[in-house]
C-alpha cells in the first residue's frame, strides 16, 4: 500500500493499518507483554453500524477460536467513561465468538481514535468484509452525514464507493418499514428495492417481488408499468417475456407498454449511431 493511498483512508483507518503511534497515555499495568486484556474489560462500539450477527456463523467462529485461538487482534480504544476499560473499534464478531468460546483474555491493538474515526473504521471494516446488509450500510452513512457533517462526496471518497452508490444506498432508508425489514432480513436485495423508492404501494409490490422471486430487471419493468394506484393489477408475464426476448436478440434495452385495450408502444433505446443504424437496418429490411 503506497503512502498516497494511506493518506486517503483518513486518520482512523491509517491507525488501523499501523500508521498511528501507540497511545502513550495508556496504563501499561492493564496490559500483558503479549498485549492481551481481560475479555470483560471490553464493550461494544456504539458507532458499530452492524446490528445483526448470524447465530450459525457466530457458533462456527466460536468453535474455530476454541481450536485455534484468535489469530487477528481486535482493534480497541480506551473507554471514555470507565478507566481501564476499552471500547471495540473493529472485531466485535470475534469478541462475541470469544465470549462463547469461554476465553478469559483476548489479543488487542489499542488505538487512540475520535468518535468519527471509530465510526469510519467500523463501517469500512464491515463493508470490506461484506458483513453489512444494505440498511446497516445506509444507517452508517447517515450517521457520518448527520452527526459528523460528511457530505456525500466525502463519504464516497472515504468508502471508495461512487457518489451515486452512497446516495442510492441512503435513499433506501425512505422506504416503508416493512420493506426495510425485508432488506435487513435478506429476503429483498437493494437492486430489487431501489425501484420501489417513492412509490406509495411499495409494500405490496415488495411482497410480490419476494413471492415470485423477480430479478432486479423485472422489478424495473414492474415499477415502470404498474401505476401507483393500481395496487391489485397483475403484471402481464407474456409481455415481460416478449420484452426480454427482444432485448436478448437486439442486445439493447427495450420497454413495452401494453394498455387495457391492448394498444401500446415499444421503445428501443440506443446509445450511439452504430446502434441506431442497427435498429434502422432491422426495421427497414424487406
Amino acid at each position: 500500500m503506497n503512502s498516497g493511498k494511506k493518506r486517503g483512508l483518513g486518520r482512523g483507518l491509517s491507525a488501523l493499518f499501523g500508521d498511528n503511534k501507540p497511545n502513550k497515555n495508556l496504563n501499561n499495568d492493564n496490559l500483558s507483554k503479549s498485549n492481551k486484556i481481560s475479555i470483560g474489560d471490553l464493550s461494544r462500539n456504539p458507532y458499530q453500524p452492524r446490528q445483526n450477527f448470524s447465530e450459525v456463523k457466530l457458533e462456527e467462529l466460536a468453535n474455530s477460536i476454541r481450536k485455534n485461538g484468535i489469530i487477528q487482534p481486535i482493534a480497541v480504544r480506551p473507554s471514555k467513561s470507565e478507566s481501564g476499560k476499552y471500547e471495540i473499534i473493529a472485531g466485535e464478531r470475534r469478541w462475541l465468538a470469544a465470549l462463547r468460546a469461554g476465553l478469559h483474555d483476548i489479543p488487542v491493538t489499542i488505538l487512540d481514535l475520535s468518535d468519527v474515526e471509530s465510526l469510519e473504521v467500523a463501517i469500512v471494516e464491515n463493508i470490506q468484509r461484506d458483513d453489512l446488509n444494505p440498511i446497516e450500510e445506509a444507517r452508517g452513512y447517515k450517521r457520518l452525514n448527520e452527526e459528523f457533517k460528511y457530505d456525500h462526496e466525502s463519504i464516497s471518497k472515504l468508502m471508495s464507493k461512487s457518489r451515486s452508490h452512497i446516495s442510492n444506498t441512503l435513499r433506501l432508508l425512505t422506504l416503508p418499514s416493512d420493506v426495510i425489514s425485508m432488506l435487513e432480513e435478506g429476503t429483498l436485495t437493494s437492486g430489487q428495492a431501489r425501484p420501489l423508492i417513492g412509490i406509495s404501494n411499495a409494500s405490496s409490490i415488495a411482497e410480490e417481488i419476494v413471492s415470485k422471486n423477480y430479478s432486479a430487471r423485472k422489478v424495473e419493468y414492474l415499477t415502470r408499468n404498474k401505476k401507483i394506484n393500481t395496487k391489485d393489477k397483475k403484471i402481464d408475464t407474456n409481455i415481460l417475456k416478449t420484452q426480454e426476448r427482444i432485448e436478448k436478440i437486439l442486445g439493447l434495452k427495450v420497454n413495452i407498454i401494453n394498455k387495457k385495450n391492448n394498444s401500446g408502444k415499444i421503445t428501443i433505446q440506443y446509445k450511439d449511431l452504430e446502434q441506431f443504424e442497427l435498429i434502422s437496418d432491422l426495421l427497414t429490411k424487406n
